[in-house]
């Protein structure tokens, strides 16, 4: 049975995280105190191939002991993974202003900033086991489900995702990169007028970085790099490795860049994916 535990800060998404599980086909129980963990797992181990069980700070205690117990009175066989999910202050602070839910801590009068500071550390426990780690800051609905989908159905097949991302440093770094390279040495076509309104994604621009060994070199030797390196994260049960390419916009080379590389790597053993996250700025 493959048993998952969705946890992590009020407001940070768990609720879609769930519910993405749900429609995945896993059996999903919401706010389950840590201790019943073992006696569901008992009794629905076999009915279910699937299960994912959300945890709220509400049902944790200040020690975390009572996690350790619950895991070691688990089947044997069964190997929980941790789903933690989370968002910095400010953008929590944020949505439950525009919510004006009550966190679950504030409950008993603590300011909202250090109800968050008190979740953070109760929660530590299961953070420092996490299977996965997803910073919502930014993500919208569709983007968090779909980012849940991949990590799940990635772990389940033993086929490593691979994302290469294109961003644009002047809108700051991707908050879930695993690897980061900076392209803003190479030569801009933000300064041929023509090619400026394109993106790296046209014909136009295409051409011109192919003319550029600058642009070349560098593709080949992170193609390189990852030829080496993905086998041993494959063999490593990692699930998901995000990749990011950037350069000043996020219009030209670090979208160029990022399309070369998923046509590298396409069709081989892992399942790659290429993402603009710049391009709604055009």
């Amino acid at each position: 049975m493959q048993l998952i535990i969705v946890t992590g800060r009020s407001g940070s998404g768990k609720t879609i995280a769930s519910r993405v599980l749900e429609d995945l086909g896993f059996y999903c129980v919401d706010n389950l105190p840590i201790t019943l963990l073992p006696t569901l797992v008992h009794a629905v181990v076999e009915n279910y191939d699937r299960v994912a069980v959300s945890v709220d700070v509400r049902n944790l205690l200040e020690d975390g002991s009572q996690l350790t117990d619950a895991l070691d009175f688990l089947p044997q066989k069964i190997k929980p993974e941790i789903l933690y999910l989370d968002s910095s202050d400010e953008i929590l602070l944020r949505r439950f202003g525009e919510t004006r839910r009550l966190h679950p801590l504030s409950k008993t009068e603590l300011p909202l900033a250090e109800a968050l500071q008190m979740e953070t550390r109760l929660l530590e426990p299961l953070a420092e086991r996490a299977t996965w780690r997803i910073n919502t800051d930014g993500l919208s609905v569709h983007e968090l489900s779909e980012r849940v989908s991949e990590r799940v159905l990635g772990k389940a097949a033993t086929r490593l995702i691979v994302v290469f991302e294109s961003f644009g440093f002047k809108y700051g770094l991707p908050s879930d990169l695993d690897y980061a390279f900076d392209a803003r040495i190479l030569p801009n076509p933000h300064w041929v007028p023509e090619l400026k309104p394109l993106r790296g994604t046209d014909p136009e621009v295409q051409h011109f970085f192919a003319q550029q060994p600058m642009v070349t070199k560098f593709i080949h030797q992170i193609e390189t790099f990852f030829e080496t390196w993905l086998p041993h994260f494959q063999r490593a049960n990692r699930s998901y490795l995000t990749i990011g390419i950037g350069c000043t916009g996020g219009q030209h080379r670090s979208v160029y860049i990022a399309e070369q590389l998923g046509q590298r790597f396409s069709g081989q053993q892992f399942k790659v994916t290429v993402k603009h996250r710049e391009v709604s700025r055009k």
